[in-house]
């Protein structure tokens, strides 16, 4: 997702540099993916009810947004605008960190008839035994983190590539797994904002977050854990 065609990463890391773009470069845009199964495929463990809507609502509000904000950002860097740059990172952050978010999400759920809620197994089975002693007790891990998490947010289980080692961390409201520390990679995120699970779950967080074990794509998790620590 590098925005080579809005600006340099240097460019992008600082947020401040007044260099401007020539006219010619054009904007790079991001659109709504589209999911690998049916709305109704998770079902019952999330309705599709709640897939389309966010789906087709929150994800691609988050993507009109963030479409918005880099075009601004762009408009501001060709004008040397520096105080707007600066206010623009706020609304980057949390509209580019829902897409990342969401897109990573959709790729960790599968059908059951398509594997979903299959154990891990390989590599990353044989880590997360060495991690955390169990899948079920990791599963706890992630579940008791989830539900604690106060307002909304997300719960990871990330690879540290720096110490080679499984991690389980959450985050508030959109912010990737990556804003907590650059070497972290996401293997699995679950996201427990409320539109995620309210219109069947109501306010009952850990129902949802025992159920969503059910289709769980750990097959997704293993081909980015087996390429992310090769």
């Amino acid at each position: 997702m590098a925005l080579r065609s809005l600006a340099t990463r240097k460019t992008l890391a600082l947020g401040l540099n007044s260099t401007r773009l020539t006219q010619s470069r054009a904007l790079q845009t991001f659109s709504l993916p589209d999911l690998p199964y049916d709305y109704g495929a998770l079902e019952p463990a999330i309705s599709g009810e709640i897939m389309q809507l966010h789906h087709q609502k929150h994800h691609q509000t988050y993507i009109t947004n963030y479409n918005k904000a880099l075009e601004q950002l762009q408009e501001a860097i060709q004008k040397g605008d520096s105080s707007t740059v600066v206010k623009l990172q706020t609304a980057i952050k949390f509209n580019g960190g829902g897409h990342i978010n969401h897109s990573i999400f959709w790729n960790n759920l599968a059908p059951i008839r398509e594997g979903g809620g299959e154990p891990p197994k390989g590599s990353l089975g044989w880590a997360i035994d060495t991690n955390f002693g169990s899948l079920e007790s990791l599963v706890q891990k992630i579940n008791a983190e989830g539900a604690a998490l106060q307002g909304s947010g997300w719960v990871w289980l990330g690879l540290d590539k720096e110490l080679k080692k499984l991690v389980v961390e959450t985050t508030a409201n959109q912010d990737p797994l990556v804003t907590k520390r650059p070497h972290l990679v996401p293997l699995l995120g679950i996201d427990v904002w409320e539109h995620a699970y309210y219109l069947q779950y109501k306010n009952v967080r850990p129902d949802y977050l025992k159920n969503i074990w059910k289709v769980i794509n750990w097959k997704y998790a293993s081909g980015v854990y087996e390429k992310e620590s090769a």
